[in-house]
């Protein structure tokens, strides 16, 4: 559409933008997101950055408390590793000599000489806490001599595996389990050598019995007696266990298959450290080993990581309250500032929006103060262009009364241009907020199909319509001529930006706005939709849509009281109109009409004309009250035409003076009053108005009936309140002739049945 067409806030908004700056200054923008970012980063470093050197220094001490762990286990087990091994070596030693003591001896040879050899057993054992006895069984494994028995028991340990181990040739068996010795009487593990005859064939077994007790003392010496992390065990390389120590209750004679350490063992590594879980306490251990010589024997020494892991969590928890404590404090700092940042952003947005809102209010203010001016401007012309039109209306009525052969054809010109003037002085009205409006509840889809040829003859033979009422659309409370005005005001917009053809889409819908849609409007309305194909209006011209005499349009093709005919129309019935478009996108104007709280009325058929009564009138005697000589005499003339007889007076005043004059002679002569019509103009010079006139004769004895002319909205408005008939300007001298008609039939009527 060629006029232009706009949301009225928006156009109020950039109209006044100005006048806005230099009454609310502008205020630098607080930049609350980047203070908000910025504080939620230092919340977040100041959460992210102790957590990381936390676990960083966690994980650090976890490292180095098992590498500390591993290192001392590995100092601890070298220490009984050398221990074991010089223990081992001096039991190996005492075998040799107790193998030189008995060379060349057989069985009975050492029985013979049984006390000498306990005596030099005894002594050579004695000398040794660890050695629990010091015997020689003969080939068949019998107790031949012992340092702790002479004579020595019938003891046999033929059936034993170190006996048979050390017979057959087996490295493992020179050191037995650990058992309850039969010839020591207490919990030993033997030591031992085969003695050889004289052709080298196996002769028996020499013994050294050693208390495990003696490396468990050892052993908790060196790490320092009890509630110590640490363990340390003797083991065969087969995994039996020959000391241990700290003890447990139910102590295994052999540690588990399969694990790390047995592993280890089997394949026969000389040192190492693993992890693994112990059959002694069920703990998870680092244990470092070592091999005792080359004896088939182990020492090693484990470090229980739950002392570890209880270590370092109290380290941790020392950690964590020294870091944490004042992290706490700084966090409590932010998210109080974080706090005040939110309520600070909330107080500056309602500062925003009460200066917002005073921006608008004022700007608002401003605008109708304009739009005031205007209409007081554009209804002042309309006025007097009422009068003009009245003066030109009245005569052709007189020029066709009276007869004018040969001049049909120029009255009828002249006609057509009083309807165009009519037309235009009712749009300028409108856009004064001049105009009345008669609202009734109108049924828009009874109603919009009915315009569809009017709309159609508005868009031309181009433009197709297309009209999409939408189910169930609520009744309106309208004008319902004003209405046809808008839709045609705004059909012929469309018409003229789509010059190629196009489509003109009428769209009806209910809409509901609420309090927090931010909407101007709240309640329930009817949303009209009116859309067209066209070029659509640049943004400049979009915001001088509404403004009155504004037009795009060449000279003589627009009056820019359309879109201002529109929006003022949609104003005054309590609802909205606006614009959207964009080049070469179309233009859709919306009208949004309040919801009507009662239905329409149905169609009632047309009534049966009444027969004509019998007997013409006589005519009224009419007291016109007009302040416009022009208008006067061309209504007097067509009044007395009518065969009425009138008296003219300029002003209320004059009339209201008439009529004390006719009540002072009435209550003289008792005749009755000279009138029996009042028809006057509302607006007038003089202290009184037509409706001070009005009221003033309501008050006589004899009331008289008051005919009130006007154009002017808001008089008429005080004017229904009267008990008047009014007529809007201009007004059809046909209607005027049928009310006074009306009136003398009422007037005849009652002089025929007066009262009482």
């Amino acid at each position: 559409m060629t006029s232009d067409r706009s949301d009225p806030r928006e156009a109020s908004r950039l109209s006044s933008n100005r006048q806005d700056e230099a009454l609310f200054p502008a205020v630098p923008e607080q930049n609350f997101q980047v203070r908000r970012i910025t504080l939620i980063a230092l919340l977040v470093a100041a959460i992210v950055l102790p957590c990381v050197y936390v676990a960083a220094m966690a994980f650090s001490d976890l490292r180095a408390r098992e590498a500390d762990a591993t290192d001392l286990t590995l100092r601890t087990v070298r220490v009984a590793e050398e221990h074991a091994l010089k223990v081992f070596d001096m039991n190996e030693a005492l075998d040799a000599r107790v193998v030189d003591l008995v060379q060349g001896l057989d069985g009975d040879g050492i029985r013979a000489r049984g006390r000498e050899i306990h005596e030099k057993l005894r002594v050579m054992g004695g000398g040794y806490p660890q050695v629990a006895a010091v015997s020689i069984f003969g080939q068949d494994g019998t107790l031949l001599a012992s340092s702790r028995f002479f004579p020595v028991p019938p003891i046999s340990i033929a059936s034993r595996d170190d006996f048979t181990g050390i017979r057959d040739g087996k490295v493992l068996e020179h050191v037995s389990r650990d058992m309850v010795g039969q010839v020591a009487g207490e919990n030993v593990f033997n030591t031992g050598v085969a003695r050889r005859d004289a052709d080298g064939g196996f002769a028996g077994v020499v013994s050294v019995a050693l208390r495990p007790g003696y490396f468990n003392a050892f052993y908790q010496d060196l790490l320092g007696g009890a509630g110590t992390p640490m363990t340390i065990s003797l083991t065969r390389a087969d995994g039996a266990v020959l000391a241990h120590y700290p003890p447990s209750p139910g102590q295994p004679d052999m540690i588990a298959a399969h694990t790390p350490l047995t592993d280890a063992l089997a394949r026969g590594s000389r040192a190492g450290v693993v992890r693994t879980r112990s059959v002694f306490d069920n703990d998870n251990l680092i244990v470092a080993y070592r091999r005792v010589g080359a004896y088939p024997v182990y020492v090693s020494c484990g470090y229980r990581t739950s002392a570890i892991w209880a270590a370092w969590y109290r380290h941790l928890s020392v950690l964590i309250l020294s870091m944490f404590t004042p992290s706490i404090v700084l966090w409590c700092v932010i998210w109080l500032s974080l706090r005040r940042l939110g309520a600070e952003e909330e107080a500056w947005e309602r500062w925003q929006a009460e200066a917002s809102m005073r921006r608008s209010i004022e700007s608002a203010y401003r605008q109708s103060r304009k739009m005031e001016a205007l209409g007081n401007l554009v209804g002042s012309v309309a006025h007097d262009f009422n009068n003009l039109l009245m003066i030109v209306s009245a005569n052709v009525q007189i020029a066709r009364r009276r007869g004018a052969p040969g001049l049909d054809r120029e009255l009828s010109a002249i006609e057509r241009a009083l309807k165009s003037g009519q037309s235009l002085t009712r749009q300028l009205l409108g856009v004064a907020r001049k105009q009345p409006l008669r609202n009734e509840t109108l049924a828009l889809e009874r109603w919009l199909p009915a315009c569809r040829e009017l709309l159609r003859a508005s868009l031309g033979a181009k433009v197709s319509l297309v009209i999409d009422i939408g189910t169930d659309v609520w009744p309106m409370r309208v004008d319902v001529a004003e209405l046809e005005l808008a839709l045609i005001n705004i059909a012929v917009n469309a018409r003229d930006a789509m010059p190629s053809g196009g489509r003109f889409t009428v769209r009806a819908a209910n809409i509901t706005f609420r309090h927090e849609d931010g909407f101007p409007l709240t309640g329930d309305f009817v949303q009209l939709s009116l859309e067209d194909t066209g070029m659509g209006m640049p943004p400049d011209v979009l915001a001088r849509a509404f403004e009155p005499l504004f037009t795009t349009k060449p000279k003589g093709m627009g009056t820019g009281l359309g879109l201002p005919q529109v929006f003022a129309f949609c104003e005054r019935s309590g609802g909205l109109a606006a614009i959207d478009s964009a080049i070469g996108a179309g233009t859709s104007v919306r009208l949004y009409l309040p919801r009507a709280a009662d239905q329409p009325e149905a169609e009632r058929p047309a009534s049966e004309p009444k027969a004509e009564e019998t007997g013409v009138p006589h005519g009224l005697r009419i007291l016109l009250v007009e302040d416009n000589d022009e208008v006067a005499a061309g209504t007097e003339a067509l009044l007395q035409m009518m065969g009425h007889q009138v008296t003219c007076v300029f002003n209320a005043d004059t009339a209201l003076r008439l009529f004390d004059d006719a009540h002072a002679k009435q209550a003289r002569t008792g005749e009755p009053l000279p009138f029996d019509l009042v028809i006057s103009d509302i607006h007038m010079p003089g202290t009184m108005n037509g409706i001070d006139l009005a009221e003033a004769v309501q008050t006589f004895e004899t009331r008289l009936p008051v005919i009130l002319v006007t154009g002017y909205a808001e008089e008429l408005d005080r004017a229904r309140h009267v008990d008047v008939r009014v007529l809007s300007k201009p007004f059809d001298i046909a209607l005027l002739d049928k009310l006074l008609q009306d009136l003398q039939r009422e007037l005849a009527q009652a002089n025929t049945h007066p009262a009482g």
